[in-house]
């Protein structure tokens, strides 16, 4: 299967809350924008040293990740970030590695979204083409 790619927005999940409670201006509200790889094999979602700098998020400890080659390593893990793409919503804290943002099945599976592979994009759950159904049981 070819790399699959999505243009994603990412917010300071913080920055919103506080937004919300008018303490910042929605003006004042860090994001990033970047064009993400969909990593199936990946469980959780990954963003560079800069990514998590310029949202301003802050580390809450450290995770170990471990990589398709078997090597592990501990990397830091990020404050709640948001996660826009194509519409669909969820706040996740990361792991801060590399120099890509990786979309790990997490994300996939809150917002209900599957990996076209024929065609190499990202689309809608069709069973649920409208919203995001999240499975609870």
């Amino acid at each position: 299967m070819g790399e699959v790619r999505v243009k994603v927005k990412l917010t300071n999940a913080i920055d919103e809350g506080l937004a919300r409670r008018g303490k910042i201006s929605e003006a004042e509200i860090r994001t990033y924008e970047a064009d993400a790889l969909i990593d199936t094999g990946a469980v959780s979602s990954v963003v560079p040293r800069n990514v998590m700098e310029q949202l301003g998020v802050l580390s809450i400890g450290t995770r170990v990740a471990e990589y398709a080659d078997g090597r592990k390593d501990t990397v830091q893990l990020t404050e709640p970030i948001t996660f826009n793409i194509i519409g669909r919503i969820t706040s996740e804290n990361a792991m801060v590695l590399g120099d890509e943002v990786i979309i790990g099945q997490t994300i996939l599976e809150v917002i209900d979204m599957l990996v076209d592979c024929n065609n190499r994009k990202l689309i809608p759950n069709p069973a649920h083409p409208d919203q995001p159904v999240v499975k609870v049981k």
